[in-house]
């Protein structure tokens, strides 16, 4: 599979979201953190914001939702635009039906995992699926360091989608830098989530060039 790169608006500048999506163009998708302050302590966009980001985003949107009653308020980010949905698992009631619902709306489906939370429930259900986003740092705010204790859940993910003949994408959301990327790349991730290191630095396209290099090579 190849190394997909997808920056976090969530380090871009909220009064410029537009020019700072143009700044990311040679991305694989652009990645927007929809945060309730229920889920996680946080506040960040609704369906609203995401529908305007879709008209104007020159890459698709991977929406990771980090909110509550994910199977009432998932769909309509798919409605909205959105290419690829990604829900926590630990806010969803029904799983299977959600990512029904999301697929037949258009969009991919990714259900996430908190660093504490166990791979092994997803993986029987890998056919309901596009994508396991992979959390190597608590939700909910950027800049975090890398958890090194989830490089094993990552590994075992990719095992085990490599062992059903799976296409699943493995994402892993939290501290992607150039120092990270590797490791994470070598444990068999494939769809790698940068905010601050992409928008922290003075060419995030150059910046996004770089962590592509060093996730294949």
């Amino acid at each position: 599979m190849p190394a997909l790169i997808n920056p976090s608006i969530l380090s871009a500048d909220f009064a410029n979201l537009e020019r700072d999506l143009g700044r990311i163009a040679n991305a694989d998708y652009a990645h927007v953190d929809v945060m309730d302050n229920h889920f996680v302590p946080n506040l960040t966009l609704g369906v609203p914001v995401v529908t305007r980001l879709a008209e104007v985003s020159p890459v698709p949107l991977d929406l990771h939702l980090m909110i509550e009653d994910a199977d009432r308020w998932a769909p309509a980010y798919a409605e909205a635009g959105a290419a690829s949905v990604t829900f926590h698992l630990e806010a969803a009631q029904a799983p299977v039906r959600l990512a029904r619902e999301l697929r037949a709306g258009g969009a991919r489906v990714g259900v996430a995992l908190r660093p504490a939370t166990p791979v092994e429930p997803l993986l029987d259900l890998l056919d309901e699926i596009d994508m396991i986003l992979v959390m190597t740092v608590e939700p909910g705010f950027g800049g975090q360091s890398f958890i090194e204790g989830t490089l094993p859940k990552i590994r075992r993910a990719r095992a085990a989608t490599d062992e059903a003949g799976a296409a699943t994408w493995i994402q892993v959301d939290g501290g992607v830098a150039r120092g990270t990327i590797a490791r994470i790349a070598q444990a068999g991730a494939n769809v790698f989530v940068a905010g601050s290191a992409v928008y922290g630095a003075d060419d995030p396209a150059a910046e996004i060039d770089a962590l592509r290099a060093l996730a294949t090579s």
